[in-house]
């Protein structure tokens, strides 16, 4: 799908922050050299540069990569697929936040990070985990089909721990440490789940009129109130899934 990345910026800041908080997992070392793995606008993987590591940051997204290199000249940002990373024992470190879910062909990513990993070398990652934004993808699915007749399909795959630890460790990652944790998220301002939808789901309000978008949108908006609706903000239902593994030597 096409990425918005000012509207990434301006509303979803939150994702950018909390990817930093993750760099201290990571603890990146001076001279390493370590793959950003859906950098994103690139915030995150300048962050791991300010620590003296030198950062290779990929998105599948060509508008993603074009704000990265416009913000960050002086990293090295490149286009490329998750599922098919063109790197073979080059990196001591791989980091991903918030990516790994919007990668369907799973078993290629871990395949993949794996492969580009030097022996020994370290993989981070958080992402969205089993019944991540179940709440939200019910809601919004419901307010689809009875606003619009539209089916909803999930872009998403949010695996179990233990499905997905022995994942990485058929494809040759030993995994050290891992979490599934519930993560609510405030949303920003009144309209931060509509702005969540319009950044996440865009391509499921295709085509329809004003009238129509809006009344899946007000729908979803309804259904959520007595749930997600807290303390004056939206809280998305996030469930998060942290891995630490290595590469086997």
């Amino acid at each position: 799908m096409h990425w918005d990345a000012q509207r990434y910026l301006d509303r979803h800041g939150f994702i950018i922050e909390r990817g930093r908080a993750l760099v201290d997992l990571l603890d990146p070392q001076a001279g390493e050299r370590i793959l950003d793995l859906g950098c994103g606008t690139g915030d995150i993987a300048a962050t791991i540069a300010a620590r003296g590591a030198q950062v290779v940051g990929v998105d599948a997204s060509p508008a993603m990569i074009d704000t990265a290199r416009a913000r960050f000249p002086a990293l090295d940002f490149r286009v490329a697929d998750a599922a098919a990373l063109p790197f073979e024992t080059e990196f001591d470190a791989v980091f991903s936040h918030a990516v790994l879910h919007w990668v369907l062909r799973a078993d290629d990513a871990a395949r993949a990070i794996a492969r580009a990993l030097k022996p020994g070398g370290r993989f981070v990652a958080e992402f969205g985990g089993y019944r991540n934004c179940a709440a939200l993808e019910t809601a919004f699915a419901d307010a689809l089909q009875r606003v619009a007749r539209r089916d909803y399909r999930s872009p998403w795959h949010f695996p179990r721990l233990s499905g997905y630890a022995a994942r990485l460790e058929l494809h040759g990652l030993v995994v050290r440490a891992a979490w599934h944790f519930e993560l609510p998220t405030p949303l920003k301002g009144e309209d931060g789940l509509r702005q969540w939808i319009l950044q996440f789901l865009p391509h499921h309000l295709d085509g329809f009129d004003t009238a129509t978008r809006e009344a899946v949108l007000a729908a979803t908006e309804t259904a959520l109130m007595p749930t997600i609706w807290r303390d004056g903000a939206w809280q998305a239902d996030y469930r998060r899934l942290r891995v630490v593994a290595e590469r086997a030597t």
